[in-house]
């Protein structure tokens, strides 16, 4: 007798569903953002390409060489960091009273925007890397921990996303509130003026 497949506990399925609504607000608030926004993502995301892709080689070019070729996934890599470092760049521009920039999800950012540069590098080619670990070093252990360094840029930058279009969201209620709750306030000072008048 087969035994039922088991559930996954309430605690694991509640944080799916807690990343499930996150994910439904983030795609929210990109709808909403103003055009301005998007132009500074589209001017990011590009000169992320150009600023990372040329000392790299992946662009070529007569300033930079490479001696060893590009691996199949560097360019899908940049590109994705590229767009996702645009998105990010782009919350730091209008945003919404009470959202102020995080320091935190910043730096978060900017980590995934520098492990990019040294996913799609060439491993022998990174001056820092050759101090630390000399050519064979590179070759033996630095290349093989690149596919992961691409990976943890990606998770970087699109959780660093993430918490600043959920951040934003949150912070828009309390103030749309505190507007609100203010409107009857002046409201009530105005009919108290008015009726000081009438009694004068």
């Amino acid at each position: 007798m087969q035994s039922a497949p088991a559930k996954p506990s309430p605690g694991i399925a509640a944080r799916l569903n807690g990343v499930a609504r996150g994910l439904g607000v983030a795609g929210g608030e990109l709808r909403r953002w103003p055009a301005r926004r998007w132009w500074v993502a589209l001017g990011t995301a590009a000169f992320t390409v150009v600023f990372i892709a040329i000392p790299t080689d992946l662009i070529d070019t007569p300033f930079f060489a490479r001696e060893v070729p590009p691996t199949v996934w560097s360019w899908p890599v940049l590109l994705v960091s590229a767009v996702l470092a645009g998105l990010v760049t782009a919350t730091y521009i209008a945003h919404p009273d009470g959202a102020a920039p995080s320091r935190a999800v910043g730096r978060l950012g900017m980590t995934g925007w520098v492990v990019t540069f040294f996913a799609v590098g060439c491993p022998v080619c990174n001056k820092l890397v050759l101090l630390a670990l000399g050519t064979t070093g590179a070759m033996q252990f630095f290349e093989p921990v690149q596919p992961y360094l691409a990976a943890a840029s990606i998770i970087l930058l699109g959780w660093a996303l993430y918490a600043r279009l959920t951040r934003e969201n949150s912070c828009r209620l309390p103030a749309r509130r505190a507007a609100d709750a203010a409107i009857p306030a002046d409201a009530a000072v105005t009919g108290r003026t008015e009726a000081t008048d009438r009694v004068r």
